[in-house]
């Protein structure tokens, strides 16, 4: 008889819910939203040489590629993933106001 071991993985903010973690997935929820929402009406794109080539996308050639097509500029992107960061950092140690700060540096970069 062969026993059978299962291992569940819940993200920390699930495990830990700092002062601000709400209002983190809040925001992340929007960002995730606008990227999906203007992916959607975007135009296509024709394939790179590098895709041809079977080369893997690379994430600063996949925001190069959607500020290309006006979908999100890699400064908001990395604006918003930066403050969100940040906001974790600070989430996970209790600090309410730099965590707080970080949300709305992330909804300003996200342009609200």
């Amino acid at each position: 008889m062969t026993a059978a071991v299962v291992v569940v993985t819940t993200p920390s903010s699930a495990i830990y819910a700092g002062p601000c973690s709400q209002e983190i997935d809040r925001v992340q929820a929007k960002f995730d939203a606008k990227l999906e929402a203007r992916a959607a009406v975007a135009p296509g794109a024709p394939e790179s040489a590098a895709a041809t080539a079977h080369h893997q996308p690379t994430p600063n050639s996949i925001a190069a590629a959607e500020a290309e097509l006006g979908i999100l500029s890699p400064e908001q992107a990395e604006g918003v993933t930066e403050a969100l960061g940040q906001a974790r950092e600070a989430d996970e140690a209790g600090d309410q106001s730099v965590c707080e700060q970080a949300v709305l540096e992330a909804q300003r970069a996200l342009g609200k």
